[in-house]
């Protein structure tokens, strides 16, 4: 697991002193990189030893280790496709940048993840008495993926992608059901009032967004993806990947809590595709 997941882990026992240190890094993460340890433990509340003490609770040797692998972290996380593909670039060029640039995106997404609110989204996903799916432009694909793998399961799912269509379902949503919002920047005008006009009904208004941003603030839960790609001028491409990998995570984690009798459902899903495969 990476230093990041690993202080993001929910579910891991952490001491409060861990606990203040941890949340003093990932509000800044950057900031520790040039912060001297003593300034740290004074910021926090903390004592210098009680700093290496949590430095090698993460699998550090030390502070400096510490950051050092911090660093190294942060470093990947940041794709640099937009800015480095040129011009005259080879198509094998490009393709590894691209592979190169998707992988430090999913770095990124993983490193950000709250596995808290990845919880909370299976709850009420788990709990709904339907499920809508609401994507437009480039996000409408990650919609239609999401529809596809959650069809699976006994609860009704769709997916809109005519933002009509979307507007509508907003006036027909009731407390106990669930919908997601899903655009990587936010700012999409037209999702981010979606989510503004489905909020009344009392349904769980879930964002798979950037955090911070228009549709984020718009919606009760965000599951926040923010992989620095430039839609602005290219499709987007790193982003979709880690927005996909998220639904899967959605999708896998709900089923396990379905348990062992959700398999016998599974496998007459399965019966009911024989029929369109040959052999």
């Amino acid at each position: 697991m990476s230093l990041m997941a690993e202080m993001r882990d929910a579910e891991a026992r952490r001491s409060k002193a861990e606990r203040k240190l941890i949340d003093h890094v990932l509000a800044d993460p950057e900031a520790v990189l040039n912060t001297p340890i003593a300034r740290l433990a004074a910021a926090v509340g903390v004592s210098e030893p009680t700093v290496n003490r949590f430095c090698r609770a993460m699998g550090a040797r030390g502070f400096p280790d510490f950051k050092l692998q911090l660093a190294g972290e942060l470093a990947r996380a940041r794709p640099s496709m937009a800015r480095d593909i040129e011009p005259g670039d080879s198509g094998s060029h490009i393709a590894a940048k691209i592979f190169e640039a998707t992988h430090a995106s999913l770095n990124s997404a993983h490193n950000q993840l709250d596995t808290s609110t990845l919880e909370r989204a299976v709850d009420a996903l788990d709990g709904a008495r339907s499920i809508a799916l609401c994507g437009l432009g480039a996000s409408a694909s990650v919609a239609l993926d999401a529809q596809h793998k959650l069809l699976r399961f006994k609860t009704p799912v769709v997916a809109h992608t005519d933002i009509i269509n979307q507007r509508m379902l907003t006036a027909s949503l009731q407390p106990d059901d669930c919908l997601l919002c899903i655009s990587y920047t936010g700012r999409t005008r037209a999702i981010t009032e979606v989510a503004r006009l489905a909020r009344p009904s009392g349904a769980e208004v879930i964002g798979l967004t950037a955090p911070g941003s228009p549709l984020a603030k718009a919606c009760s839960m965000v599951l926040g993806v923010a992989c620095g790609e430039d839609t602005d001028l290219y499709t987007p491409m790193t982003s979709r990947i880690a927005q996909l990998v998220i639904i899967d995570a959605l999708v896998t984690t709900l089923a396990l809590r379905k348990g062992a009798d959700f398999a016998d459902h599974l496998e007459a899903v399965k019966h009911s595709l024989a029929a369109t495969r040959s052999g």
